[in-house]
């Protein structure tokens, strides 16, 4: 596969897709997760976006430590046993996803999880950004050949560099996501030069934000899409009820409303960077009528005879620029006059003729010109 077919496999898997990521697992509950997609599916509908659902997925009995198995000590195992599912439940979910026109997705955190979310249907796998090098997972992900998301937090070059040359060398579409892991992320964190360091260095490849910001819904989608982001994740929730185990959402965390002002910030951000980056855009005629109303006409400083060869010393420029009337961008030395003209009269394409007469396009493009 050539670079620019594997660079398009990648564009057309992933441009412009959303990734939600139920937080916390949706604490284990099929109601809540439920819940939680019926909302979200709901926004994604209203602002036409293409969006994946993503589920985390663990098989939990082996993936804890026998000795750790109870253990209250440790935060990340607490909530991993907390909010352990089954695969059936697992399948419960995705299956709602799909129901929801949403992408059924996941982040699988071991082995047996790949296997899990590939034969429940998941079109897309993700990988966190603690398992960038984690090489047991990544080659069990990569034998699915499922398109993969990789997060890259805080991984070093190297860990980037040479999880990239994995699944490129496999012909497996990847997108990577600038993150920075702080939960939540200040403002003065986010780093998003990173994402045209990204770009340069893996032009190949879909680039995109992991963002964990709380304090505005519109400034980060608005500076990453202009730097050339095309994919974006964000953790999900809705309100806890009262006596729940977890007290509010987040600060990571988005609500339904506050992805409707994201996904509205991102149609903004395609409105105002629209336009080619290949060549240079098409000029609209209304543009080119208001720039012309700009220009200085070519006037004449003296009463002149047919058959005078003009200089820049006959001539001088003033607005307005009238219809027909060679502005300071056409007039040339040389140039012949073809009839007896007078001093402060306009030089029109008529008075010499010559190339201009010869184009009708650029006849009709000088006559329509001016006032």
């Amino acid at each position: 596969m050539s670079n620019e077919e594997y660079r398009k496999m990648c564009k057309d898997r992933f441009e412009n897709l959303f990734v939600l990521e139920l937080a916390n697992n949706h604490w284990g509950s099929i109601e809540r997760g439920t819940k939680i997609i019926e909302e979200y599916s709901k926004v994604v509908r209203y602002n036409n976006i293409k969006a994946a659902i993503k589920l985390q997925i663990r098989d939990v009995d082996n993936f804890i430590h026998k000795d750790y198995k109870d253990s209250n000590d440790l935060r990340y195992i607490y909530k991993t046993r907390a909010t352990k599912m089954t695969k059936d439940q697992h399948k419960i979910m995705l299956d709602k996803i799909r129901e929801s026109g949403c992408i059924p997705m996941a982040t699988a955190f071991d082995e047996v999880s790949v296997d899990w979310a590939v034969e429940l249907g998941c079109e897309i796998l993700k990988v966190a950004s603690s398992d960038i090098n984690d090489w047991f997972l990544l080659q069990k992900i990569a034998s699915k050949k499922k398109p993969v998301i990789v997060s890259t937090g805080g991984a070093s070059l190297k860990d980037i560099d040479d999880m990239v040359k994995f699944f490129m060398n496999r012909n497996i579409p990847l997108a990577i996501n600038h993150c920075v892991s702080n939960y939540p992320t200040e403002d003065w964190e986010m780093q998003l030069n990173q994402i045209d360091f990204l770009i340069n260095r893996y032009p190949d490849i879909v680039i995109g934000h992991s963002t964990h910001e709380y304090a505005d819904w519109s400034n980060s989608m608005l500076v990453s899409y202009a730097k050339g982001a095309r994919t974006w994740e964000r953790h999900v929730d809705i309100p806890y009820p009262e006596g729940h185990v977890q007290k509010s959402v987040s600060k990571y965390c988005s609500l339904p409303e506050q992805m409707d002002v994201y996904f509205k910030a991102f149609h903004k951000a395609r409105e105002i960077c629209s336009g080619p980056k290949e060549n240079r855009r098409n000029v609209e005629t209304k543009e080119k009528k208001y720039l012309d109303a700009l220009k200085r006409g070519v006037y004449f400083k003296k009463d002149f005879k047919k058959g005078h060869k003009l200089t820049v010393n006959d001539v001088y420029l003033a607005v307005p620029l009238h219809k027909g009337q060679v502005s300071s961008k056409e007039f040339m030395e040389g140039d012949v006059l073809c009839c007896d003209t007078k001093a402060d009269n306009p030089l029109l394409v008529g008075n010499i003729g010559g190339d201009y007469l010869k184009s009708s396009v650029c006849r009709a493009m000088l006559n329509d010109r001016g006032i």
